[in-house]
């Protein structure tokens, strides 16, 4: 089966949000990520601006191609990524897959 990291979002209108049991499965193998006030919540440190504004921008880059849309929080040395997925009204696979995307970006 492959990783998160590998897997595509798909459209999940219609669908429940993921249960209490498979979030909190998720979660234990998202390193850094937690529920906050509904969604999935991690801050990514820098050195400087533009590094994070590099992030930022390879955050954009995997938004769009999946087609799933963190909200972003940035500033000089952080930006916080929130995900999940107004179309189930809660949180979805397609938040982990993104999250796993965005982790792999970071070695």
């Amino acid at each position: 089966m492959p990783t998160l990291a590998h897997r595509h979002c798909s459209p999940l209108e219609g669908q429940a949000p993921m249960g209490a049991q498979a979030l909190r499965q998720h979660l234990a193998h998202a390193a850094g990520w937690a529920l906050v006030d509904g969604a999935i919540q991690k801050s990514y440190d820098f050195a400087d601006f533009h590094r994070t504004m590099a992030f930022v921008n390879a955050v954009a880059w995997i938004a769009h191609v999946e087609d799933h849309h963190p909200e972003m929080l940035v500033s000089y040395p952080r930006c916080t990524l929130r995900f999940n997925t107004h179309s189930v009204g809660g949180i979805s696979i397609n938040d982990f897959i993104c999250a796993a995307k965005v982790d792999a970006l970071r070695p």
